[in-house]
């Protein structure tokens, strides 16, 4: 058997091993998350968070671009209102909305032979026409991280990008390697997905999270 962590119990587990996330909160109400939103500066993501909440895009559980305090309260009771009973304990993940015309997908996934692997792969939109992903087995090194990602075909994406500076590929490699550095000291993982990873400043940045474990 195994379970999926919520989106911030993931987060709690990843971000000490180097794997970069915005700054966020997680509340409990909708004026806390307008108190949120005023602490982060605007514009602001909500999300309902909770153990057994994997999917939130599937069920309109997520609320993107909310730039006053009136669309915060409202998206935030929204959200508090969608919960189902199935859910059980929930709360709202309050973050910065960063824009970004890059995306990439980054996570381990065990191979019942070959035990857990690490992924890179370009994400959102063109995730499913393009297909380029790069695989190795874990534990990884920053050799193979930098292999990694010259494995990718769309080695423009790479570059500079639509007035988007260039990709720091070392901070790529700290968060390839921040994954299998986390899965080595959690033996338990079955699976680990960073989709989107964002890049914000030529800097990667995970803004969600799912973390499956034994």
């Amino acid at each position: 058997m195994s379970r999926t962590l919520s989106e911030a119990e993931s987060k709690a587990l990843l971000a000490p091993h180097g794997v970069p996330f915005p700054a966020e909160h997680i509340v409990g109400d909708a004026e806390a998350a307008v108190a949120a939103a005023e602490a982060l500066g605007s514009p602001v993501v909500a999300k309902l968070n909770g153990d057994a909440i994997a999917h939130k895009t599937e069920r309109g559980l997520v609320r993107l671009n909310l730039a006053s305090a009136e669309t915060v309260r409202s998206a935030a009771s929204d959200l508090l209102a969608a919960a189902r009973p199935e859910d059980g304990d929930v709360s709202v993940l309050v973050a910065p909305m960063i824009a970004s015309n890059r995306e990439f997908i980054c996570g381990v996934s065990t191979d019942p032979q070959f035990g857990p692997t690490v992924l890179l792969g370009v994400g959102g939109i063109l995730a499913e026409a393009i297909a380029d992903v790069s695989i190795r087995l874990a534990p990884i090194s920053e050799h193979d991280a930098h292999d990694m990602i010259d494995d990718l075909q769309t080695q423009d994406l790479l570059g500079a990008f639509r007035g988007e500076a260039a990709v720091d590929r070392a901070g790529l490699v700290t968060l390839l390697m921040a994954l299998s550095d986390t899965v080595a000291a959690v033996p338990e993982i079955q699976s680990i997905d960073l989709n989107p990873v964002l890049i914000h400043n030529g800097s990667p940045v995970a803004v969600d999270a799912l973390v499956e474990v034994a």
